[in-house]
């Protein structure tokens, strides 16, 4: 509790802070709009805005589903196959190292212009961190789980079902949490180079016709998104995890 009011407390002064600078400056909208300015545009755009962040938001939930899964499924066959290691590794780093600005415009090619490809982009975006946080923990699990496992003569396959994969439940939450918080950015990207709505598509118009108040509008609701679905799947892992509890160091624990 005191953590959220300290964080309402902050965010109060950042938004003063910026109400304050746009005030003595004396900037005009078109350059820095204030929050009054964005608040205006929020209520007066409010169903344009719904309209195209529901848009948006059907997009990010549905990447990242489609992501979580696809990643899930990924580490699972990386863990078991020393085959999948040797064919899949080399996909898992080429799908970071390529820049996701050089694959948007193959995506809405290939995919067209709706929400195909910006789910995939989404789905890209999302991938790698599930990925390597469950591969991760499934590899270290404790050794001293696996020899007894072993002794009472369980199978591989056993082993990662019952013992691997609840072990690494923790890395693999991580993971989520991180898919959660980026999940926006692969479907915005996408509606950026070629859409016919979304929030992203919003920002582009909004920012050619110097409707920098309606853009901001855009990106605090895109920013809403990202918060809100993060704190869902911050609390999905913490009712899916009961029993690893939350430790806080000695000097957060009495603020």
């Amino acid at each position: 509790m005191k953590a959220l009011l300290r964080g309402a407390i902050t965010l109060l002064v950042l938004v003063a802070g910026w109400q304050a600078l746009v005030w003595a400056t004396g900037l005009p909208r078109y350059l820095l709009p204030g929050p009054l300015a964005v608040a205006d545009a929020m209520q007066r755009q409010a169903p344009l805005l719904l309209t195209h962040g529901l848009t948006t938001l059907a997009e990010i939930l549905i990447g990242l589903v489609a992501g979580v899964a696809l990643g899930g499924v990924s580490a699972l066959l990386l863990a078991r196959f020393r085959t999948a290691r040797r064919w899949l590794m080399p996909l898992l780093l080429v799908s970071q190292a390529i820049p996701v600005f050089a694959l948007a415009p193959l995506l809405v090619l290939w995919l067209g212009y709706g929400m195909a490809s910006k789910i995939a982009m989404a789905v890209l975006v999302i991938y790698f961190p599930v990925t390597t946080a469950l591969f991760d923990g499934l590899r270290r699990t404790d050794p001293g789980w696996l020899d007894l496992a072993r002794t009472m003569g369980a199978s591989p396959a056993a082993i990662l079902w019952s013992i691997r994969l609840p072990a690494a439940l923790p890395a693999f939450w991580s993971g989520v949490r991180v898919a959660a918080a980026v999940a926006p950015i692969g479907a915005v990207i996408g509606e950026w180079v070629g859409s016919s709505s979304g929030l992203g598509y919003l920002m582009l118009h909004a920012n050619a016709r110097m409707q920098i108040d309606l853009l901001f509008a855009a990106v605090l609701v895109l920013g809403l998104f990202a918060v809100s679905l993060y704190a869902a799947v911050d609390a999905l892992a913490r009712r899916a995890l009961p029993w690893q509890p939350d430790t806080q160091p000695a000097e957060d624990a009495n603020p």
